[in-house]
């Protein structure tokens, strides 16, 4: 499908050569042609408000249904302002509605469970970029639920490992760039972040982070595609991240010292997820942190094609990683128990050899 975005129909085009380890699994595959045709219906600059890039990576708190037609909500509150003597309570249920009631109960856990050391988290707010039509203000500073997932989770890690020598970062899989907006913000930091994904997904993540942080600072698949290998040490010298396409992995060169998978590896299969497992060993990073759905996700089927074939459990990553020992896991304060109690779980691996040091 031939795009009208330059930079994509590059990525596409290119993506069609590589090894299927590093094109589109059955989820993606699905998702993919919906997000492409609603990119071509749209502009990219209001992605964070379109229905499809929000039920595939730019979640939210309240129902997406709310979020397009609150008005169709309104005799809901209307009746309920009518039988109830406190009218606090009418307030209480549109922040149910809106998500802000969720938002905060995750705000709150992050003020309560920050530690003052790197990655830092007491000064991050969310950009505008994308046009989102839900974000939260708290204390003058702005999240989405993207944006509190990821910190929440460097909080986690934060209260298990040390991380005071984390200085290159590398996801797999990072959305719309959220973390790599987390970390490269404060420059106490001193961090280079490294995100992998797949196109459209890829495009997506480059426009939101060149326009947060410039084009010149954010090295994206344009200028990185016909290099033999990609050295993190001398682009660490010249950028703040790098944003690559999933096949580029293959050329990538160094060490680094972190590795975040947030939910993208539960949505391919499991042989997929072997092959990045293999390539993150090789670059050594000291701690993994992921997060996945314990039980695995929803298998497709005729009518769920948002689907995996062999869903992917959360110990199987003690499988996918050999070199690494399992030193926490949690699905209740920094991760999520959804309403029909599956367990959205945030795991941390430390690489074995590290043990005696």
């Amino acid at each position: 499908m031939i795009t009208k975005y330059k930079l994509l129909n590059i990525m596409l085009n290119d993506m069609k050569k590589q090894n299927t380890l590093y094109q589109p699994t059955s989820f993606w595959e699905y998702g993919s042609k919906l997000l492409i045709e609603e990119l071509e219906n749209n502009n990219i600059e209001n992605f964070r408000n379109l229905t499809v890039t929000r039920n595939f990576f730019v979640p939210g708190y309240s129902a997406v249904e709310y979020l397009e037609n609150q008005s169709k909500y309104d005799p809901t509150i209307e009746q309920f302002d009518k039988i109830v003597q406190d009218k606090r309570f009418v307030t209480r249920l549109q922040r149910v509605f809106n998500g802000n009631s969720n938002a905060f109960s995750d705000y709150r856990v992050l003020k309560a469970s920050n530690i003052d050391k790197k990655p830092y988290l007491d000064k991050i707010s969310e950009s505008a970029i994308g046009n989102p039509i839900e974000q939260h203000t708290f204390e003058n500073r702005n999240f989405s639920r993207s944006f509190l997932n990821y910190a929440l989770g460097l909080s986690f890690l934060k209260q298990k490992a040390d991380t005071s020598e984390i200085n290159t970062v590398m996801e797999i899989g990072g959305g719309f760039g959220t973390l790599g907006e987390i970390l490269l913000q404060d420059n106490r930091n001193d961090i280079f972040y490294i995100n992998i994904d797949i196109p459209p997904v890829a495009f997506y993540s480059t426009y939101y982070l060149q326009e947060v942080f410039g084009k010149e600072t954010i090295a994206c698949y344009d200028t990185t595609k016909d290099l033999e290998t990609i050295d993190i040490n001398k682009f660490k010298q010249t950028h703040k991240a790098l944003n690559l396409c999933s096949w580029q992995i293959e050329k990538l060169q160094g060490k680094i010292d972190l590795f975040i998978n947030f939910i993208s590896f539960q949505e391919m299969e499991p042989e997929v997820v072997q092959n990045y497992c293999n390539h993150i060993e090789r670059l050594q990073p000291k701690y993994i942190l992921l997060r996945n759905i314990l039980e695995g996700k929803r298998k497709q089927s005729a009518d769920f094609l948002a689907g995996v074939q062999e869903p992917i459990l959360g110990d199987d990553y003690d499988n996918f990683l050999p070199n690494y020992k399992l030193i926490d896991t949690d699905s209740i304060t920094f991760g999520f128990i959804t309403e029909d109690n599956f367990h959205s779980q945030l795991r941390i691996y430390k690489r074995i050899e590290n043990e005696n040091r």
